[in-house]
């Protein structure tokens, strides 16, 4: 009896039908997750490129779809059968609704990181390389995802979150840092700085990390002082300068456009320069003699009734502030400030927290 062309070449081994369809399925559900991956990859690269005009995202992007690309090997496309495919061209009215850029960048992150799971769960046996791949893809797609959709809303969310906070909380060093941060969030505080002058590295980004989860958690803006390095690495919303630090365009150039810049200013002249360099906020003083600032002359409240008066910008009176200072304060116009022994030095730093906020309201 003569074989019909359609039977496998006859080795003299038995052939497992059952396990050859199912890698043939799995190579076509290989295939078009990858085509599905690619394709909406694409799709976040060119509005990072056309519609953000940010380089760093079109790297990012290109090198997730570059890679996927490289394993989408030839066995996986000719196991492509459109046709017999019964979802082929399906839609879903939500894709109608889809009317602005961050819906659309939304959606297709959706899709992709979708895509990858798939791929990471069945390319286990057929494709190793390719499911650890799509593992670490979908990890990093998360980070993508927030990066571009806080790149289209340009810091607004941000700056709109910084002009409602009236108490901002700088940290200084202290074996109780968490829990005493974790107690002004608590009570209600949206804004904390993480300064820290002398420590090491390693214990600068152990510090600032725990803080940065503690506010992510509470919904609250996370400014670190000085370092640029440690804000981009821990994604912070921001950082704050002093007056000898990077220039604040410099520091723009490197945070881009949507991150927060604050500034240090003893005088009416550093406020204005600052506003010309596009800084978000400022600090104003120091009011009082404090000694986070050894050396420095106080400049009293005549400084924060200049500001009051003339600053553009959101700022924030500093310097040995405390309830008991905070009413002559207010009176001189200052209705945002920025503490640190007030919070970090009290008994009870909610209770205090507290005090502070509804002094402000």
């Amino acid at each position: 009896m003569e074989s019909s062309p359609q039977d496998p070449p006859n080795t003299g081994q038995p052939v497992d039908r059952p396990a050859e369809a199912g890698r043939e399925a799995i190579a076509r559900l290989l295939d078009a997750n990858l085509d599905r991956a690619r394709e909406g990859l694409r799709v976040i690269e060119d509005w990072c490129r056309f519609g953000l005009d940010r380089d760093d995202l079109v790297a990012r992007t290109k090198d997730l779809r570059q890679r996927l690309g490289l394993l989408h090997e030839d066995r996986f496309k000719q196991a492509r059968h459109t046709a017999s495919d019964p979802a082929a061209g399906l839609g879903h009215p939500a894709q109608e609704s889809r009317r602005t850029p961050s819906q659309v960048v939304a959606a297709n992150c959706a899709r992709v990181q979708e895509a990858l799971r798939v791929l990471e769960e069945f390319a286990r046996s057929e494709a190793p390389e390719l499911a650890r791949q799509a593992a670490a893809g979908r990890y990093a797609l998360y980070d993508l995802e927030l990066a571009v959709l806080r790149a289209r809303q340009g810091g607004h969310e941000r700056r709109a979150q910084l002009a409602q906070c009236r108490l901002y909380l700088i940290t200084s060093p202290s074996p109780q840092l968490e829990a005493t941060v974790a107690a002004a969030l608590e009570a209600g505080v949206r804004l904390v700085q993480y300064r820290s002058k002398d420590a090491a590295d390693g214990e600068r980004w152990r510090e600032a990390r725990a803080l940065r989860q503690l506010c992510a958690r509470h919904g609250a803006l996370f400014i670190v002082n000085d370092r640029l390095d440690l804000a981009l690495a821990l994604d912070a919303d921001g950082v704050h300068l002093g007056q000898g630090d990077l220039p604040p365009a410099v520091a723009r150039r490197l945070l881009g456009p949507e991150r927060l810049i604050g500034r240090s200013t003893g005088e009416l002249a550093q406020l204005h320069q600052a506003v010309a360099d596009g800084c978000d906020y400022v600090g104003v003083g120091p009011v009082n003699a404090t000694p986070t600032k050894p050396g420095r002359a106080p400049i009293g409240l005549a400084y924060v009734r200049q500001a009051a008066s003339e600053s553009p910008i959101p700022f924030f009176a500093i310097g040995g502030i405390e309830l008991a200072t905070l009413a002559a304060v207010r009176a001189a116009g200052g209705q945002r400030v920025a503490v640190v022994r007030a919070i970090t030095g009290a008994a009870d730093p909610g209770q205090a927290s507290r005090d502070l906020l509804a002094a402000l309201a």
